[in-house]
């Protein structure tokens, strides 16, 4: 109440001051005063604490409003000197717009960045500028704003080209460089200057102010209460229950008050949670301090005055107003710009701009927020004024030469990183987590150093050399300190410390890679900075390796006549790390020097002759050899060791971080060039034997005799399994070392070469996807992979379908570039490609060998890379493998390290014959010669040609016979080549192709041989087991018999679609009603497999079956939903609002396994319920189970009944004798059920009871024809159509059971109608067989359930729902005809007639009375669609045949006769045309249902014209429905029977009034509901939904808009703000929406993330792959690609398709059930 009242004291208080006070009277003395800055904080100090902040609950419209006229206008009228709507409309007036746009984007807002065009990918532009801009037909970004950023079209500094957008293109008449100001007189500069001084000042000391109780000097309020506010802030630590809790405890507020408070904190950054005196507000402190200070640092809470609080809300205003005001003139806005970054009194960084931005941490969200705007609206919109913002603010490039940035922000990083080793090194393994959350805090500076490098200079001056060279120094040292960090030992024995932390480590070197590469970009744009920076690296690494052989032991290495000097070192023994950032930036700098040619044109200014290769390599191929270690499982020792285990793990991870697309440019690429740089420098003996020495194989290689000894060595199998990887490993980086060659400067290549290489060997796995390869291929800085430029030289694009993704396929000519062991390959990689590209070369007839591909020669730096394929110590381990590969008796080789050893030995033939096609000069490159040479004395072993040639004969290695056949034929191609090139001057190659070409041949023709053998081989196997089938059918015959039959038994219902008598008509209903012969109907258990009749006296066998409300043909979702306790279901409205949908996946089972497997499921989730409480994909309680064979989600089971048998020799009364007999028995019934009624109410009727006619019993009760389980199942069914259907608890006594199981019935047949319509498929034949099983079935059950109930109660039923046919003065308040869905009306009518017919001895036809009720419900529906029709349009008449014309004037009569019963009500209309239209279109629907059900009852095999889409439908559909083709002749021709009902049905007061807008008229027919129309562009539902704000936070931007696909409503979603409650429980707003739109199902998009939401229920739920696609064919959910999306039709019409089948529940449960972590999100809180 307190605060109430002081809420109206707010306009009385200040009553009389507002209505004496004068803005220009105010504004006039201000002019005269000489202190004005006293004068106005004079004027805020005794006005801002009477507007602001008198109550706890605030009132900002009358605040805003008080504020604007006692504090703002003022100010106003003292800048203009005259009234402000003048002043500033002069001023706007005469301004000139600015080129920049400065959109601020709000929450949610799309933004655009081209990829081609923007300097750095925060360039962005809005909606509006990226639209008229040239940038939309370029490669674009798109992406979500999340607020706060601006738009940069017109800044040229942020585009390469395009900078400016239609609107904003600069004006060539404008003088651009005129100052602004010129337009203002010095007067209004003068005014402008005082007011943006004292006002920002204000602002500014307020938002910066941290005293609680007293305000800045000037500001004390002349008389202070004792008012104060508890006002708690935000932090990053607490979550949304801690706080909500914690409120709750504190001020003793309900739930959701706590939730509002917790989410304006999280919104704004703070908020007041309690009112009034200090102690009141302090005591809430406590509480609030206490109770969040267990685990963590407390919540911040301050308790501050009243007066401070209403200063720092006027502040805020104060700033809004500022942004406003400049608006009007760039004047106002440069002016401002001078005030901001003036130099305060305490000198340098003391001005406006700098006290807040030096602040901004210490300021609360919402107060940030606001003067960033400010910033972007005035300095950042002000091109002179942004480049002295830009170094206030340490940003621009220009800050490397001026300001020496780099170096500062390199030096301020690595001061924050303080934990070192003993050598310098960063240490990040004791790290606590309160120093990991500043470490990655710290990580922004790097971003910072990013901006710095990310636009390279073109032009270099000294100076900018000296600062860069300074800052690559500093940058030097981070890296110093990185080299060698977070070493590895391999755990021999038990005990380790602590787990190793290596995240910190990978985080920095992955932050870092961008850096790297950008530095060494900046290198290579100049030659003078090139060599410094190679100098200044080499020292740094020297530096690093200074103690580099102290205390590691020389050794000399000898082996095939060669020896080399190097040190001992075991990387199973030593520590090793695989950090190394100063090695890998020296490698880079390395090809540089190549790539720009600076090593052959400035030799003499470089170090290379002090280079020490094996220094060079050392750390690299430690690195290297770690990897292939852990891959041969060396560091996974004492297997049971959980500790040993971790190491292991942690350093699988490290390894695969070195290998991963994010870090392998500057970790495994860059030591893979360093070790071919110090190679290239080396003997490649030498470099071998080391390469041999660390991978731990020397000693196997070394021996003289190691061919033959290896073999006879009993080692360990743990061991020798070990060394077999290490050489496979071994061999590989060899092939690497030579191979790769496709990065500019160590190959001849292209720049655009190596991502064409990788996009190759992508696509050699196997076809993919654009995401697939962008994730695979290395970013730069500016997020690009550089793939489109390639894309189409190695792949074509293959569309996707209605499902799936574009996926992009090699293009054949490119296959022959594979490598089989490409280095990035992984072994998983490998394997599949190999897999793939032999299966590709069966396919093509080729053989399956897959030789190395040829190479492009190296950079003369790497030229002598070469030589490693001929030396003499690969030549010798080439010959041990061959020779262990020979003779394979011991297990000490494998069939991988063979396939390397012959892929070396091709890639060496390759070079051989590039070399000598290539050169006409003596080459040294002889591998063929020295291939063909023995070992010497006195092993003599044999040459590796000659063990090759042993090879190809070796039973035991068929998988290789191609390559080696392949190798055989490239070395003696070779040799003719050397020998045509030594007898003839012109070297060419024919002679050896030509050879080739014959081998080739032959090898064609042995291998067509052998498959013609092997399809004959094929033939006759199959020939033998076609004769063993016919013999074994020939000894069973009885037994095939017996199966046929009761397959034909079980397919009855597709044999049904042939007729047995082709001449006659088919006829579902009435006497003609054609009869098919009956058949039994056997059906299989699934759970029992034991086969059953259905009969009706058998057992029990039902369908799974799942009922759902619905609301998917609704045509009024306004309508609120009913009250089941009072609801009356008997007639369905025409609008569908509400109905219940079946549906069923088909398969039958015997009741009692059915119960068994229920019991058991319920069983099984009470006790899992006990051990974990979590969803499962079905709700047990609800009744639901999942399909035993199918999985599909079921609630209920429809009992299988045979088919009534209708006797056809019975009385066929016409229509006026059966009006007649119906009336006397409707009376009968009437009298009958009076008496059963209480005495009380049958005193109250007074007439005479009617006598029944003789043959109607009404007291005779029938014997019920079904068996107990069967009667059983019929219960269980109604029950459960009954409890969903009203959504109430079960009550088997309920007398709307059977009148839902009708309705059940009726929707889910004009459902299934109009999906034929809507997918244009006929009427009979198209349904799948569980659709047609289920609507047999329901047909068939709700003729039947009428057994089940109380008779009486179903006969009421009939007579109420004949009594809206035909009217009854004793049924009360019968619905006029405008208010009854005709359908819902034939199936519930004639359903119910078997409660009466059961009584009725007459011999009165069933199928008489069935067409009675049809013709007489179809002569409504004529009535009810003429009476809904709308005027007629204007077209052109069409020329009518005779029977048209017959039918034309027919309906022109009825609507007639139908205008003199209503009046005025109904238009007059001449077209006769017209109207029969509207009855032949309108009524259509309804016929086709009632021939699905009438079929479906009767089960009459529908006429084949009926199956096929073709015309002359209409008059097949009414044969078959028993009508004429004219169906006015049924009213015509019983005319005078059916006039007193027609005057009955327009004479109900219930017509007039709807037909006068009264109630919801629905004209006929129904169109089909459809999901609502989106835009084909994706960016403008993204626009759309970031002006959407959530409806219960006060204008505040939803975080997740979401929109329902059924309506089109926008709703906030996950979010506390908009939870509501439903049924006791909080649930989110889509699924409070879904129960009022869609009775508990919701389709929705959301609209942030791309993603498709689908809800059932509370507790179900999953996404489903949005309709919008980019152009590779893919879903972007989540928006992290950015890639434009366009709406896909094909997939909206799938997404509609579910709906309209009623599949979105089915959908949710294969969801859930294939991924369990669906089940574990709170759906209801979405």
């Amino acid at each position: 109440m307190a605060a109430a009242e002081s809420d109206r004291e707010v306009p009385s208080a200040l009553c009389t001051e507002f209505l004496n006070f004068s803005v220009k009277d105010t504004a006039s003395k201000w002019l005269q005063v000489t202190d004005l800055y006293k004068e106005v904080y004079h004027h805020l100090a005794r006005y801002v604490p009477k507007i602001y902040c008198l109550g706890p609950n605030l009132n900002p419209q009358s605040e805003d409003l008080l504020a604007q006229m006692l504090l703002q206008a003022p100010l106003e009228w003292y800048l203009c000197g005259e009234d402000p709507s003048t002043g500033l409309a002069k001023l706007e007036q005469n301004n000139q717009p600015s080129q920049l746009c400065g959109h601020v984007f709000k929450v949610g807002e799309p933004t655009y960045s081209c990829r081609e065009c923007a300097a750095d990918p925060t360039c962005v532009l809005c909606m509006q500028c990226f639209l008229g801009s040239v940038h939309k037909e370029h490669r674009y970004r798109m992406t979500t704003s999340g607020g706060g950023g601006f738009c940069d079209c017109g800044d040229t500094e942020a585009w390469k080209k395009g900078p400016y957008c239609q609107k904003h293109e600069p004006n060539i008449s404008d003088s651009c460089h005129e100052d602004p100001l010129a337009h203002l007189s010095t007067d209004m500069i003068a005014r402008c200057y005082n007011v943006f001084s004292i006002v920002l000042k204000y602002a500014v000391d307020m938002l910066t102010w941290d005293k609680e109780d007293e305000l800045p000097p000037g500001l004390e309020p002349p008389d202070r209460s004792d008012s104060y506010y508890c006002m708690l802030f935000n932090d990053e630590v607490h979550t949304y229950e801690q706080v909500i809790y914690t409120l709750q405890k504190a001020v003793n507020c309900t739930q959701k008050e706590a939730v509002s408070f917790a989410t304006t904190v999280d919104r704004d950054g703070r908020k007041s949670v309690r009112f009034g005196d200090f102690a009141f507000c302090e005591l809430a402190k406590s509480v609030i301090v206490r109770n969040t200070s267990r685990q963590s640092k407390p919540l911040r809470v301050q308790v501050m005055h009243s007066s401070v609080v209403a200063h720092q809300c006027f502040a805020l205003k104060a700033l809004h107003w500022l942004g406003h005001v400049i608006g009007y003139s760039d004047a106002l806005r440069r002016i401002l710009c001078q005030v901001g970054l003036e130099r305060g009194p305490e000198g340098e960084n003391s001005s406006l701009v700098d006290t807040l931005m030096l602040c901004d941490s210490k300021m609360w969200k919402g107060a940030r927020n606001v003067y960033h705007q400010l910033f972007m609206s005035s300095l950042l919109m002000d091109l002179k004024y942004k480049k002295l913002f830009a170094i206030q603010f340490a940003k621009a490039r220009m800050l490397i030469t001026e300001e020496n940035l780099m170096t500062t922000i390199i030096r301020t990083f690595v001061d924050h990183l303080r934990h070192r080793d003993l050598q310098g090194r960063f240490q990040f393994e004791r790290y606590t987590a309160q120093q990991a959350f500043k470490f990655r805090r710290v990580q922004s500076l790097i971003g910072d150093l990013k901006y710095v490098l990310i636009s390279r200079p073109t032009e270099w001056s000294d100076q900018l050399r000296e600062k860069f060279l300074e800052g690559l120094d500093t940058f030097l040292e981070l890296l110093k300190c990185m080299q060698g960090m977070d070493p590895v030992v391999r755990q021999v024995g038990q005990h380790i410390e602590m787990e190793p932390e290596w995240e910190a480590a990978f985080t920095l070197q992955m932050k870092l890679t961008h850096i790297i590469s950008m530095i060494q970009e900046w290198c290579a744009t100049d030659e003078r900075v090139l060599i410094e920076a190679y100098k200044k690296c080499l020292t740094a690494l020297t530096h690093c390796h200074s103690g580099f052989a102290d205390g590691e032991q020389p050794i000399t290495l000898s082996m095939c006549g060669h020896s080399v000097d190097t040190i001992r070192y075991c990387v199973s023994q030593e520590k090793v790390s695989i950090h190394l950032p100063v090695s890998r930036l020296l490698a880079g700098l390395h090809v540089l020097l190549s790539k720009m040619e600076v090593a052959y044109r400035f030799p003499e200014q470089l170090p290379l002759s002090e280079l020490s290769p094996p220094m060079l390599i050392e750390h690299p191929l430690r690195c290297l050899v770690l990897c292939a270690q852990v891959h041969a499982g060396m560091w996974r020792r004492n297997g049971f060791s959980l500790v040993n285990q971790v190491v292991h793990s942690v350093l699988w991870l490290q390894i695969y971080y070195y290998h991963n697309v994010k870090c392998r440019v500057e970790m495994f690429d860059k030591d893979l060039i360093m070790l071919q740089a110090g190679a290239s420098m080396m003997d490649p003996n030498h470099f071998l034997m080391i390469v041999l020495s660390r991978f731990e194989l020397y000693h196997i290689f070394s021996s003289a005799d190691c061919r033959k000894r290896y073999n006879r060595e009993t080692a360990n199998k743990d061991v020798v399994q070990q060394n077999n990887t290490l050489t496979e490993e071994m061999l590989h980086l060899i092939m690497m070392v030579v191979g790769e060659r496709f990065e500019a400067g160590i190959g001849q290549v292209e720049g655009c070469d190596e991502i064409k290489r990788e996009i190759l060997h992508q696509l050699c796995i196997r076809p993919m996807a654009h995401s697939e390869l962008v994730k695979a291929l290395p970013e730069n800085e500016n997020k690009e992979t550089g793939m489109e430029r390639v894309i189409d030289c190695v792949a074509s694009f293959k569309k996707p379908g209605v499902t799936g993704r574009g996926l992009y396929e090699l293009r054949p000519e490119c296959a022959k570039q594979f490598n089989l062991y490409f280095h990035h390959y992984s072994r998983a990689d490998q394997s599949k490609a190999e897999e793939a590209q032999r299966k590709l070369k069966r396919q093509n007839g080729e053989d399956t060998a897959l030789p190395p591909p040829v190479l492009p020669p190296f950079c003369p730096l790497f030229a002598s890379l070469v030589n490693i394929l001929q030396c003499d110590v690969l030549l010798g381990m080439l010959g041990a493998v061959l020779q262990w590969a020979v003779e394979p008796s011991a297990g000490h080789w494998s069939e991988s390290m063979l396939q390397r050893v012959l892929h070396l030995i091709g890639m060496a033939l390759l070079e051989e014959r590039q070399q000598l096609e290539n050169s006409s000069e003596d080459n040294d490159f002889n591998f063929t010669l020295k291939m063909s040479r023995p070992g010497e004395a006195p092993s003599n072993t044999a040459s590796v040609l000659a063990l090759l040639e042993n090879l190809q004969n070796a039973p035991h290695l068929e998988v290789h016979k191609d390559m080696i056949r392949w190798l055989l034929k490239t070395e003696a191609g070779i040799k003719t080549l050397r020998e045509r090139s030594a007898s003839t001057s012109t070297v060419t190659a024919s002679g050896s192709r030509g050879q080739e070409e014959t081998a080739c041949d032959k090898d064609k023709a042995e291998r067509k041989r052998k498959a013609e053998m092997a399809r004959l081989r094929r033939e006759k196997v199959m020939a033998q087991m076609s004769e063993m089938q016919r013999h074994f059918i020939n000894e069973n015959k009885e037994l095939f018999q017996q199966s046929l039959e009761e397959l034909d038994a079980s397919t009855s219902t597709s044999l049904e679609h042939s007729p047995t008598s082709s001449d006659a008509a088919l006829v579902c209903v009435g006497p003609r009603r054609s009869r098919p012969r009956e058949k039994r109907q056997v059906v299989t258990c699934i759970l029992c497999q034991e086969e059953q009749e259905i009969r009706a006296d058998g057992k029990a066998m039902v369908l799974a079956a799942f009922v759902q409300r619905s609301t998917v043909m609704s045509k009024n979702r306004k309508r609120p939903p009913h009250d089941p306790k009072r609801y009356d279901p008997l007639f369905m409205h025409p609008d569908l609002s509400f109905g219940t949908h079946t549906g069923s996946c088909g398969h039958i089972m015997h009741s009692h396994c059915w119960q068994r497997y229920s019991e058991a499921v319920q069983a099984k989730e009470q006790r899992r319920q006990q051990r974990l409480r979590v969803h499962t994909s079905y709700d047990v309680g609800n009744g639901e189970f999942l399909c035993p064979l199918c999985e599909c989600l079921s609630n209920t089971v429809i009992p299988l009944l045979p088919r009534t048998k209708g006797s056809s020799s019975c009385e066929q009364p016409g229509l006026g004798q059966w009006l007649k007999t119906s009336g006397q028995q409707i009376k009968a019934m009437h009298s009958a059920h009076r008496k059963l009624q209480p005495v009380s109410t049958v005193e109250e009727t007074v007439e005479e009871e009617c006598p029944a006619p003789e043959v109607f019993t009404v007291n005779y009760i029938p014997t019920n024809p079904y068996s107990s389980t069967i009667k059983e199942m019929l219960t269980t069914f109604g029950t459960a159509t009954y409890k969903v259907g009203l959504k109430v608890h079960p009550n088997e006594q309920d007398p709307r059971i059977p009148i839902m199981c009708w309705g059940s019935c009726a929707y889910t047949i004009q459902s299934i109608e109009r999906l034929l319509v809507d997918e244009k498929k006929p009427l009979f034949g198209s349904l799948p067989c569980r659709q047609d099983e289920c609507l047999s079935s329901l047909a068939r059950f709700g003729s039947a359930c009428w057994t089940a109930a109380c008779q009486p109660t179903v006969q009421g039923h009939f007579i109420r729902l004949v009594a809206a046919l035909i009217p009854d003065p004793l049924v009360e308040a019968s619905p006029c005809i405008l208010d009854v869905d005709m359908l819902h009306l034939l199936v519930s009518v004639v359903l119910s007639y078997g409660s009466v017919h059961s009584q009725d001895s007459s011999g009165l036809s069933v199928d008489a009375v069935q067409l009675h009720l049809f013709h007489l419900i179809t002569v409504a529906h004529m009535v009810q669609i003429l009476l809904t029709s709308g005027p007629e349009e204007v077209t052109m008449e069409q020329e009518s045949g005779e029977a048209e014309r017959g039918e034309e004037e027919g309906a022109c009569r009825l609507y007639n006769t139908l205008r003199t019963h209503v009046g005025s009500s109904l238009p007059e209309v001449g077209s006769g045309w017209h109207l029969w239209r509207c009855v032949k279109t309108g009524i259509l629907p309804y016929l086709r249902g009632a021939a699905l059900f009438f079929h479906h009852l009767n089960g009459v095999p529908a006429p084949p014209e009926l199956h096929a889409l073709c015309p002359g439908q209409w008059e097949v559909l009414c044969g078959y429905l028993s009508l004429p083709s004219n169906l006015l002749q049924l009213f015509h021709s019983q005319q005078e029977l059916l006039e007193p009902l027609l005057h009955g049905w327009c004479t109900h007061p219930g017509v007039q009034q709807t037909l006068q807008g009264g109630g919801v008229l629905v004209s006929f027919p129904r169109e089909s509901n459809s999901l609502i129309d989106l835009p084909d562009d994706y960016s403008a539902l993204i626009n759309q939904a970031s002006s959407f704000t959530c409806p219960k936070s006060g204008g505040d931007k939803s975080r997740a808009p979401t929109l329902c696909l059924v309506c089109g409503s926008m709703l906030c979603s996950q979010s506390y703000c908009c939870q509501t409650e439903l049924e006791g429980e909080d649930v989110g707003a889509c699924t409070a929406h879904t129960f009022a739109c869609g009775a508990g199902v919701g389709i929705f998009l959301r609209v942030r993330e791309s993603q498709v939401l689908f809800l059932a229920g509370k507790t179900k739920g999953c996404f489903y792959a949005p309709p919008y696609l980019d152009d590779y064919g893919e879903t972007d959910q989540g928006l992290r690609r950015g890639n434009p999306l366009h709406l896909c039709h094909e997939r909206y019409r799938k997404i509609q398709k579910l709906w309209r089948q009623h599949s979105i529940t089915e959908e949710i449960g294969h969801a859930q059930e294939a991924n369990q972590t669906l089940v574990g999100i709170d759906w209801q809180h979405l």
